[in-house]
């Protein structure tokens, strides 16, 4: 996998602003071929830097509750644990975590009671899980998944 450089970091970043503009316009813009565009964006999804993904709103498709379920595992059963959960339908996100949670969930119901079940049903019958905290996200300030900024990186270059 090659080091990415800044023509690699302006490209992700116009494709988080837009995934459907067109490689001609990106690569006008950059002073660059659509061609260029186009080998730079194959490369790197080959090389697993990015994925076009979509993302919908939860509330738009009939998901209004958002969870994030903080969990003790058993000593030894957090890998097992962390499998389980990626099986559940409603779980987006599962990361292992330092501090009083070793795993942390979020997921996504219709309505309360369907949290409610999913925990007493789906989440109490994995063996390994000591407790769970469940915590409803009451309101969104950000929901985000652009990570790329150009200019740490132009500020980077400038620096050498």
């Amino acid at each position: 996998m090659r080091k990415l450089d800044i023509l690699d970091f302006q490209i992700l970043q116009m494709l988080q602003t837009d995934a459907r503009r067109a490689y001609t316009d990106m690569g006008h813009q950059l002073g660059v071929s659509e061609g260029t565009i186009r080998a730079r964006i194959n490369r790197m999804l080959e090389d697993g830097i990015f994925q076009f993904v979509i993302h919908t709103v939860p509330e738009k498709v009939g998901l209004d509750v958002q969870a994030i379920i903080g969990m003790s595992t058993k000593l030894g059963c957090q890998e097992q644990v962390a499998y389980h959960l990626g099986k559940l339908k409603p779980v987006r996100f599962i990361g292992a975590f330092s501090g009083r949670n070793d795993l942390i969930i979020q997921a996504y119901f219709q309505s309360n009671d369907e949290l409610v079940t999913f925990v007493n049903e789906e989440l109490s019958i994995i063996d390994g899980i000591v407790s769970a905290e469940v915590s409803i996200e009451l309101k969104q300030y950000k929901d985000s998944f652009s990570y790329v900024r150009c200019e740490e990186l132009e500020d980077e270059v400038s620096e050498k």
